[in-house]
């Protein structure tokens, strides 16, 4: 008897939902990372760099994923959002002085700490990429385990 290839189930239209969610949520922070280094001129460093290329192929994989209703989108992202949310949590503490190394990641020209290091002087960016890395990840996990079964 020939067996029939099991293919893994469409995600449901809540699911799908919160895929394009997290997609939109990629999407507004790697804008934003974009307006803050061409439009406000702040420079990113080096851990910047590490967190956006971390965010970029998010848009593009997720993108992707919403498009084709693929539920396996999320597995192929949560690895980069994972490793993002570390550079921005080490960032953080970094940031916050509760880190404090002699050897710094970053150049002197564009430092990863201090007033260089906030939006509008009100929220410090390694803050806000946290911000944005958890809830990323928190809601690809949500998204994972509702569709894998």
């Amino acid at each position: 008897m020939k067996k029939i290839p099991q293919t893994p189930p469409a995600p449901s239209i809540n699911a799908w939902w919160l895929l394009c969610l997290t997609w939109f949520i990629v999407l507004v922070a790697s804008l934003g990372a974009i307006f803050i280094g061409e439009i406000l001129g702040k420079m990113p460093c080096t851990l910047c760099w590490y967190q956006r290329i971390s965010m970029f192929p998010l848009v593009i994989i997720l993108g992707i994923g919403c498009y084709k209703s693929d539920y396996k989108a999320a597995s192929y992202a949560l690895p980069l959002a994972l490793i993002g949310m570390t550079f921005a949590l080490y960032h953080s503490l970094l940031y916050a002085g509760v880190i404090t190394l002699k050897i710094v990641p970053c150049a002197s020209d564009i430092p990863c700490g201090g007033s260089g290091m906030t939006l509008y002087d009100v929220i410090a960016l390694p803050y806000l990429s946290l911000f944005c890395f958890t809830v990323i990840s928190i809601t690809l996990t949500i998204f994972m385990r509702k569709n894998v079964s």
